[in-house]
């Protein structure tokens, strides 16, 4: 047997007895000590993750480990995920949960530690084995959570193998397991979840990010300015949700300037701006010795000088959009595209026409007063979810507060060759018999009553 086949039997062997000695009670536990044992490890694992794939922010990383790791608890607290899950009082319908097997959970190196916990949690939420594939270079930071979660649930004797990671990952490994898997979960780059999605077994995987923000009229700039470079500049502009580009009214130029450089952004130049776009950018995609890296650093390859504590370089736009401007395209660095427009509908058509030309179906934000617009935007551009006076990077992956589910693996819908256009969670990792007997008691309409 290989190493992958080895390890889906154990998966199997311990899911089974998993399924038939824990209850609600039990799994719901097994999700608290899996959250917390990152909560507590924040720091430790923020700063290998660090150290290992040489991007991110240390500081960032251990707020993204800690609200990350309650925010999916509190999410998950309560919820029924096996046996009955409803009765419709009406038809008598019955839903019941049951597991599906084995998960494949395809982890990124920009995200090593998070990824793994909720993907872990939604497992065992839903009486789920998970076998963990990491990036190859983000192996032992990820390996080291992983053997933290499985240490700590063995105060509650969850069987031995339920809980796995590749320690020596490779595409082989990864590819074999997601063909052996019974479900995969794929979080990274878009030529893996194309791997996921030709494995021959069901998958779920993420689409491209691009977050086109707007910034309407009638609001206060230093506060929408302050959300958006917070979240651009958080972990250095690794999070796929996080803002792309500002849209703003043309002639609020100054006041949205004025806001980003006292939220420490730096607003280049033209001339400067030609060299961050060559910088940042190789064969039209960003450059890797750039993905994840500080201000400072881009700024120092670019060959331009910026104010110290710049947390992120702003780069006005050529007069284009789309494809008429590189800078419309995803930047996996804390770099900031700034678009005018000069009435609301021009600037949905910039942000849709930068979603068509790459992230179609992920993100978009919007800064606005006018619950007209927000409802507009959101009706208009094909997104799965539109984030409103908040900061995308930090609250798209679901929030406390806005009530979507806390994860780490966000569809894209159609738009983003995805198979769902929500927030993954434990929901999308269980299987539902219904229950369907005929209710002689409803009366079946006539014909004539049905198409009158």
């Amino acid at each position: 047997m290989t190493e992958i086949e080895q390890m889906i039997a154990k998966a199997r062997q311990a899911q089974a007895t998993y399924v038939n000695h824990f209850d609600q009670d039990d799994v719901d536990m097994a999700v608290k000590i899996t959250t917390r044992t990152i909560y507590d490890h924040a720091e430790e694992l923020a700063k290998l993750a660090v150290e290992e794939t040489q991007m991110g922010v240390y500081e960032d990383k251990v707020a993204k480990n800690r609200n990350k790791s309650k925010g999916v608890y509190w999410d998950l607290k309560g919820k029924k995920s096996m046996g009955i899950l409803s009765i419709d009082e009406r038809t008598g319908l019955i839903e019941i949960a049951k597991p599906i097997g084995a998960v494949a959970g395809v982890t990124p190196m920009t995200n090593p530690i998070v990824t793994p916990m909720s993907k872990i949690a939604f497992a065992l939420k839903s009486r789920n084995a998970i076998i963990i594939a990491p990036h190859p270079k983000a192996k032992k930071c990820s390996s080291l959570a992983v053997k933290y979660i499985v240490e700590a649930l063995k105060a509650i004797d969850v069987p031995e193998g339920m809980v796995q990671i590749i320690e020596e990952p490779s595409l082989d490994k990864t590819q074999e397991l997601m063909a052996r898997c019974d479900v995969t979960v794929a979080t990274g780059g878009m030529p893996m979840v194309k791997s996921a999605y030709s494995s021959g077994k069901p998958s779920y995987g993420v689409g491209a990010g691009n977050v086109q923000v707007i910034v309407d009229r009638n609001i206060d700039y230093d506060l929408a300015t302050q959300k958006i470079i917070t979240g651009r500049s958080f972990d250095n502009g690794i999070i796929c949700s996080g803002e792309q580009s500002c849209i703003y009214p043309q002639e609020c130029r100054e006041a949205v300037i004025e806001g980003f450089k006292k939220a420490k952004a730096y607003v280049c130049t033209k001339e400067e701006r030609e060299k961050v776009v060559a910088a940042i950018f190789e064969d039209g995609h960003t450059a890797r010795d750039v993905v994840g890296q500080s201000a400072a650093k881009i700024a120092a390859k670019a060959g331009i000088t910026i104010p110290e504590g710049t947390k992120v370089i702003v780069l006005e736009s050529n007069g284009g959009f789309g494809i008429d401007d590189p800078i419309s395209k995803e930047k996996m660095c804390p770099v900031l595209a700034m678009f005018p427009y000069q009435y609301f509908d021009q600037a949905i058509d910039i942000a849709q026409t930068n979603l068509n030309n790459e992230g179609n179906g992920h993100t978009a934000g919007l800064h606005s007063n006018s619950q007209a617009n927000i409802i507009k935007a959101g009706s208009e551009l094909s997104v799965s979810r539109l984030i409103v006076n908040a900061p995308c990077a930090t609250t798209a992956g679901g929030s406390i507060q806005n009530g979507l589910p806390v994860t780490n693996t966000l569809g894209c819908g159609s738009w983003g060759n995805n198979s769902i256009s929500e927030n993954f969670t434990f929901k999308h990792l269980l299987n539902i018999t219904r229950v369907a007997p005929l209710q002689t008691r409803m009366q079946v309409p006539t014909d004539e009553e049905i198409w009158k």
